[in-house]
C-alpha cells in the first residue's frame, strides 16, 4: 500500500471511531461490557493515546533520529497483510497504565487531536528514510512508512474490539 492510501485509510477509520462513538450513549461508553474486559471508554482512551504515541517515532525517523535496524520478516508479513494475527494481545507496560476511563466529549478530542498530528507528521513522510527506524515495545524496529501502516493496523484491530463490546450489550 502506498502512504497516500494508508493516510487516507487512516483518516476514514477515524471517521468510523467518530461515528460509533455517537450512537453510544454515555451511560453505556463508561461501563464494562458483560463479555468483561475494556469499556467502549477504556478502548477509545488507549487506541487514540496509543495511535498519538505512535506517531512520535514516525516524526523521529522523518527527521533522521533513530538507527539502522533490521525489521524482523514475521512483522513486515503482519504489515504486508495489514493485520495482527488473531489472539488476544497483551497491552505493552509502557501503555498498560495510560488506560483510564474518558468522557465521549474528551473521546472526540482525542480523535480530533490525532487527525490534526497525523496531517502533520504525513506531511513529512516521503521525506523518511526507509533506513531509519524506531523501537516499537513489542513488533521491534520500524521505518516511518511501517508505524504508519502499523497505526493503522492496530486501529483496525480496536474497532473489532468495539464490535465486540456492542454485541455483549
Amino acid at each position: 500500500m502506498s502512504n497516500l492510501s494508508v493516510f487516507e485509510s487512516l483518516k476514514s477509520i477515524s471517521q468510523d471511531y467518530s461515528d460509533i462513538l455517537m450512537q453510544i450513549p454515555e451511560e453505556v461508553f463508561q461501563t464494562l461490557p458483560p463479555i468483561g474486559g475494556w469499556s467502549y471508554s477504556e478502548v477509545y482512551a488507549h487506541i487514540f493515546d496509543a495511535s498519538l504515541l505512535s506517531l512520535l517515532p514516525l516524526e523521529e525517523c522523518i527527521k533522521g533520529i533513530g538507527k539502522e535496524k533490521p525489521t524482523a520478516f514475521v512483522v513486515k508479513v503482519i504489515l504486508f497483510f495489514g493485520s495482527l494475527p488473531p489472539a488476544r494481545y497483551k497491552v505493552p507496560a509502557i501503555l498498560a497504565n495510560r488506560v483510564k476511563k474518558i468522557s465521549k466529549t474528551e473521546a472526540e478530542d482525542f480523535i480530533n487531536k490525532f487527525l490534526t498530528q497525523l496531517e502533520t507528521a504525513y506531511g513529512g513522510i516521503e521525506r523518511a528514510s526507509d533506513k531509519i527506524k524506531n523501537k516499537h515495545p513489542n513488533l521491534g524496529y520500524l521505518n516511518a512508512t511501517q508505524w504508519l501502516r502499523f497505526i493503522e493496523i492496530h486501529l483496525k484491530h480496536h474497532l473489532k474490539q468495539l464490535k465486540r463490546i456492542e454485541k455483549s450489550f
